[in-house]
């Protein structure tokens, strides 16, 4: 079910929200009518379903459906079609292009999507303890589960159980409301131009959203900050100065449908947890692209570098002192040897590290998968080189860790970013000549299977951290929902394949417009990074250096003043995606922070139950609202804003009809 879901908004929006906490729920609601119905007839023994259960149920489900989107069936996959090719007059030809079939989809997804799942294995204890990164989804998905599974005598997890209850329905209801109004993708209270028309235009609006405002409540102040100062930086002041470069940075004289002048810059392109979403003006560039994955790679190299320097000196200290209880790295990224911590957390703590998945089946699978991979998928896709995968296999721990970084500070999994980047360095490396188009977008597809997969796990181990459940139970439900979607997606997008013939043709039902998009680009990454626009790559050298310079003195000067620095990996986000939901997240950060003002231990109570029903509501109301997308039922109402001049000429306009 939830695979068809995801397929269906791949197709046609390109936007694929986060469905985690929909799995929770409905994972815990099947299940207990399920057992319920046994029990009656009398063939179950154990009638209780566990948080670890309803936990494993939702790895399980996500996992699988996961694997409909980062396949690629409405991006680089569709991308490789002769469909897809014949819409571009440049490198149509037979060597860059594949036309999907279900046999070799299934095989080559058989072949890069489980290697993710190793790569950052035996990092989970330094992300999930020592880090500890927040993962909102995974958090939220977590008090979910545990109120399903609160004892009724506790009562402030029941007053908690309550508050998310009331928040959940306020905001299924509201998701509900707000539906009636979005006849069209321009209309509706997410296009409300709450800051100005101006504003609008550069994506400054309040797009009433619960789940960002509820995301905000969760990550703390600083991220929120940073990721509004981001937005401010790039889509207030930056793009704004680079589209009056006309003349001087690119030729005045191209259209702007050339990646070559403004298009460059303007690829229209945009992630919402990744998705793609058209603004009518400003659409993400490929400068966005490049400077966000600057800062991006900045930040996590920085911390991946910074994690191994800090875990060997505190190994060392360790056999030094004979001492194994130590956490090598703690929040604050100082080598320590105590820390208070709560019981609660002791007790999470010892679970977590004591289910251990051993480091050589980690490294063992990685290298196993690695070279099975490495040799397979040249036969599906040959203008891919062996060599070629190797490299991407050597790369792809780095910016998985990156990625899953990213995720655990913000909720956001850049993945298509890194799969972009793919694109640009292997088109270039294997050349237009010998099919550098497809073996860019295949290597796409390696390099995001890795990556989403790396993320999703991460954010999986934290929903089994905070409901008690076994990692190793974890990590082998992740392995079997993998192996379901990697048989279940290819299935379900192939009906969609069959059933229609114009599936990736703008203004048919299924335009799957990234698909296009991701050919755009791979043809433009053939040739090379002298090919982006002027300035871009000096702009990036500066913003991953101001990356590395900012987390320096963050390390540097003492923590009562780092906590008010910026986080570089948090205000790269909105370079890519847009400045609606770094309004909609600062927004939920000054909620929570009036209410610890107004009363600290009520809003540490309750806040993280708030955000979790905000973020559970809006994500559940996605289903009913799919399954009325799959239906053709349409929303009855347009609301849509214009200015006071166009409304005078739609006046007019209409007058001269009647």
């Amino acid at each position: 079910m939830f695979s068809v879901i995801v397929m269906k908004l791949n197709l046609t929006t390109g936007i694929i929200p986060s469905l985690n906490v929909s799995a929770g729920l409905l994972g815990f609601f099947f299940v207990r009518l399920w057992t319920a119905a046994v029990e009656r007839l009398g063939l179950l023994r154990q009638p209780v379903l566990t948080r670890q259960e309803n936990t494993v149920i939702q790895t399980c489900v996500v996992a699988a459906y996961d694997i409909a989107f980062s396949g690629g069936f409405g991006s680089y996959l569709l991308a490789m079609s002769e469909k897809i090719a014949g819409l571009a007059p440049e490198a149509n030809n037979a060597q860059n292009i594949k036309n999907p079939h279900l046999g070799w989809i299934i095989g080559f997804l058989l072949l890069v999507s489980f290697i993710g799942l190793f790569g950052l294995v035996p990092l989970r204890k330094i992300m999930i303890i020592d880090y500890k990164l927040t993962y909102p989804s995974g958090t939220a998905t977590a008090f979910l589960i545990n109120g399903f599974h609160t004892p009724h005598g506790a009562k402030i997890a029941a007053k908690q159980v309550k508050k998310l209850g009331v928040f959940f329905v306020l905001s299924f209801f509201w998701g509900f409301f707000q539906w009636f109004y979005t006849a069209t993708d321009d209309c509706g209270f997410h296009k409300f131009p709450s800051l100005g028309l101006q504003a609008y235009q550069h994506t400054f609006f309040f797009d009433f959203s619960p789940t960002y405002v509820g995301v905000g409540m969760i990550c703390p102040h600083i991220v929120n900050v940073s990721v509004l100062l981001g937005g401010i930086l790039s889509w207030g002041i930056m793009w704004p100065l680079i589209a009056k470069k006309r003349g001087s940075w690119f030729s005045a004289d191209l259209p702007d449908s050339s990646l070559h002048g403004m298009q460059g810059y303007r690829v229209r392109i945009c992630l919402i947890q990744n998705a793609y979403l058209p603004f009518p003006l400003l659409n993400s560039v490929v400068l966005q692209v490049f400077i966000a994955i600057a800062l991006i790679l900045g930040d996590g190299l920085y911390n991946f570098l910074k994690m191994i320097v800090l875990t060997a000196f505190s190994l060392r200290s360790q056999v030094k002192k004979k001492n194994a209880s130590t956490l090598p790295v703690s929040d604050d990224g100082t080598v320590t040897t105590t820390a208070a911590i709560s019981y609660d957390e002791e007790r999470r703590n010892e679970l977590f590290e004591k289910d251990q998945i051993p480091w050589y089946v980690a490294y063992g699978g990685y290298v196993v998968v690695a070279a099975i991979s490495t040799g397979a998928v040249p036969q599906i896709i040959p203008q891919l080189k062996w060599y070629q995968i190797l490299a991407a296999y050597v790369v792809a721990p780095i910016l998985a860790f990156c990625n899953a970084y990213g995720t655990g500070l913000t909720d956001w999994s850049l993945v298509t970013t890194y799969g972009k980047l793919a694109i640009f360095a292997f088109g270039a490396w294997t050349g237009a000549s010998h099919g550098g188009v497809l073996a860019g977008l295949a290597a796409c597809g390696v390099m995001m299977s890795i990556v989403s997969t790396a993320a999703d796990l991460m954010q999986d181990f934290k929903t089994g951290y905070l409901t008690l459940a076994s990692p190793r139970s974890m990590f082998i439900s992740q392995v079997i929902g993998t192996g379901m979607g990697c048989v279940i997606a290819p299935c379900v997008f192939w009906l969609f394949y069959k059933a229609f013939d114009d599936i990736g043709i703008s203004g048919s039902d299924y335009p799957a417009p990234n698909a296009a998009i991701f050919r755009s680009i791979a043809i433009l990454g053939v040739d090379g990074f002298s090919s982006l626009p002027k300035n871009c790559l000096n702009l990036c050298y500066a913003f991953f250096a101001g990356a590395v310079v900012v987390n320096l003195i963050r390390d540097l000067v003492p923590k009562k003043v780092s906590r008010f620095i910026p986080i570089p990996m948090a205000m790269a986000i909105p370079f890519y995606i847009g400045s609606y939901f770094a309004i909609d997240m600062f927004i939920g950060t000054v909620i929570l922070f009036v209410w610890q003002r107004l009363d600290r231990a009520k809003a540490d109570t309750f806040g993280p139950a708030v955000a979790s029903g905000l973020i559970c509501g809006d994500g559940t109301w996605v289903l009913p609202q799919s399954v009325l997308a799959l239906a053709k039922v349409k929303p009855p109402i347009c609301m849509k804003f214009l200015s006071r001049r166009t409304n005078d000429k739609v006046d007019v306009f209409l007058n001269t009809l009647s």
